[in-house]
């Protein structure tokens, strides 16, 4: 495998106006990056970005998981910006997960691992 410096992981969305909205909401700022007019990007860590793109034939199918310190504190912290998800639950071994599902049905889960 060749080495690596950044991953960016892509979100396709149909209606890009509302995708952007419900992004900058869940990551309550603005995007880092306006590519152009139909992607903006989110540096989620150091060397982890996340890229919204209007992109109609490939929409609603992304699965992305970010791996938080606090799972609870985040999904309470969604949930007073409007963002409702799943419950948290138990993911593999020592894993909780809550899932989000955005305009197009894209999956933006959080995980925590206990340590």
């Amino acid at each position: 495998m060749p080495d690596v410096d950044a991953l960016f992981s892509g979100v396709p969305v149909r209606d890009f106006t509302a995708a952007r909205a419900w992004y900058t909401t869940f990551f309550d700022r603005e995007p880092d990056v306006v590519a152009h007019e139909h992607e903006v990007m989110w540096q989620c860590a150091e060397s982890a970005w996340l890229y919204v793109v209007q992109d109609v034939a490939r929409a609603g199918h992304a699965v992305v998981a970010l791996m938080v310190a606090d799972l609870d504190a985040a999904v309470a912290d969604l949930a007073r910006r409007g963002i409702e998800g799943g419950p948290a639950h138990p993911e593999g071994d020592g894993a909780r997960k809550a899932s989000f599902t955005d305009p197009d049905g894209n999956e933006v889960s959080l995980i925590a691992v206990s340590t």
